[in-house]
């Protein structure tokens, strides 16, 4: 049976109209734009938050998004690396588990022609676009100085801190541990000594802090580099009973602190902004992906925050440093 012309016109324009539609669709696939972030650990929730940050900006910007953990593994962070290589992005962002492995991943998403930003934590290498840090020395400092007035009031500024720190092979650590060190110093009080978290893990963190409360003669306060761990310095604490006799305080922040440092329980936290650095860390290489010229080194402030500050820092600490965007 012939078919009708007009019948065959017709179903020549319908093949021609679905055609023009999937190439379209796929134009349209090819055109959006693709990058990924490598953090070293999301199972810390500091890392959490900067991952929503990106997300966040990633998804206003148009952009699809990839996100790949390194789980405190170098080795694993290489793994990841491979699997970034083979999607073939636009343009990675990386948080590496220490600066030395960041400057492996620089040098080999380079030689892929994938421009980089380094979100936090710092690589042994300048062959990035840009590095989007947190003052570390100075938000360190500015608790260390918090610390020193909360000695002095209770009259134990004749005590002894001890710190457990973050890695001291990453370049934030070192800056840590630099700037608390010039407020102890500069106030007479003494630094007794410095454990290293490895594993992150709340019976390291545990078992450190009983280290040095065994170990150190009139402790007085310790510094906990991070926050996720600060129920086991707490649990330490106690179960030595030492909750009225031994401060703590941390870098970073939990929602809880909310609560626990208008009640007293901390000290005080130093809060770096980690969801506003990773939306910083988006726009930035989005601006260079445009051809626009960024600044290669970028500092975002880190908040000090204590009992006598919060109420007036409430919005931006929910905000940007604990990334409860849109929420109450």
């Amino acid at each position: 049976m012939t078919m009708e012309p007009s019948f065959r016109r017709l179903r020549h324009g319908l093949i021609s109209v679905l055609l023009l539609l999937f190439s379209c669709s796929t134009l349209a696939e090819q055109d959006t734009a693709r990058l990924a972030y490598i953090t070293s650990d999301d199972r810390i929730p500091f890392w959490q938050i900067m991952t929503r940050g990106i997300e966040h900006k990633a998804t206003a910007l148009g952009y699809q998004l990839q996100v790949y953990s390194a789980d405190n593994s170098a080795r694993h962070e290489l793994e990841q690396l491979a699997k970034v290589l083979e999607a073939d992005v636009d343009g990675l962002i990386i948080s590496p588990t220490t600066s030395a492995a960041g400057a492996t991943l620089i040098k080999l998403a380079g030689r892929a022609g994938i421009p980089v930003v380094v979100a936090d934590i710092g690589a042994d290498s300048d062959r990035y676009v840009a590095f989007i840090s947190a003052n570390n020395r100075e938000g360190a400092y500015h608790i260390g100085q918090v610390l020193v007035e909360a000695l002095q009031q209770r009259g134990w500024d004749n005590g002894r801190v001890g710190i457990i720190a973050i890695p001291q092979k990453r370049l934030n650590g070192q800056q840590r541990t630099a700037g608390f060190l010039q407020a102890l110093h500069e106030a007479d009080i003494q630094n007794a000594a410095l454990r290293q978290q490895v594993n992150f893990s709340y019976r390291e963190t545990y078992t450190f802090t009983r280290e040095l409360i065994r170990d150190v003669d009139n402790l007085r306060a310790i510094w906990l580099q991070g926050s996720d761990r600060y129920q086991a310095a707490l649990d330490a604490i106690d179960d030595a009973g030492k909750g009225n006799e031994i401060l703590l305080l941390t870098f970073d922040a939990e929602p809880e602190f909310i609560h626990l440092i208008r009640n007293g329980t901390l000290v005080g936290a130093a809060m770096q902004q980690p969801f506003l650095m990773g939306e910083q860390a988006v726009e930035t290489l989005h601006r260079h992906l445009q051809g626009e010229n960024v600044a290669r080194q970028q500092q975002l402030p880190v908040l000090a925050i204590s009992a006598d500050n919060i109420a007036v820092n409430l919005e931006t600490i929910r905000r940007n440093v604990l990334g409860l965007e849109g929420t109450h």
